[in-house]
């Protein structure tokens, strides 16, 4: 079956940087796109940053020029560089990839669980 891990999440401070990666387990074909959502307290999840399997890249506005996103096909990995971190950033970051094909199963949509990223002054 596959499954979506997030791994690197943690505490920084306001300023500060972490690096998110999310690893999609499996007898995977393809993937056609990986990205990042967040989803803060009270607050809806909303779209991070995204990456298509050709390497085309969307931002928020709230991520562009500080986060970089970046994938590895061979590996089925995607990352989330993340600098100038601010406290509005806090949030529990969930890992998504986008019509998945692996042995046996397709998938039009899967989330990974999600890792906690907690930025404080």
């Amino acid at each position: 079956q596959v499954q979506l891990v997030e791994s690197g999440g943690g505490s920084a401070q306001v300023g500060g940087s972490l690096t998110l990666s999310c690893v999609a387990s499996g007898r995977i074909f393809s993937i056609n796109a990986m990205g990042w959502h967040r989803q803060a307290p009270g607050k809806p999840r909303e779209m991070v940053a995204g990456i298509t399997s050709g390497g085309s890249t969307i931002y928020a506005d709230s991520a562009k020029g500080r986060f970089t996103i970046s994938g590895d096909n061979a590996k089925n990995t995607v990352y989330l560089q993340m600098n100038r971190l601010e406290a509005e950033d806090t949030a529990v970051y969930f890992c998504n990839a986008v019509r998945v094909l692996a042995e046996g199963e397709d998938y039009q949509e899967l989330w990974g669980q999600g890792t906690l990223v907690t930025v404080s002054s």
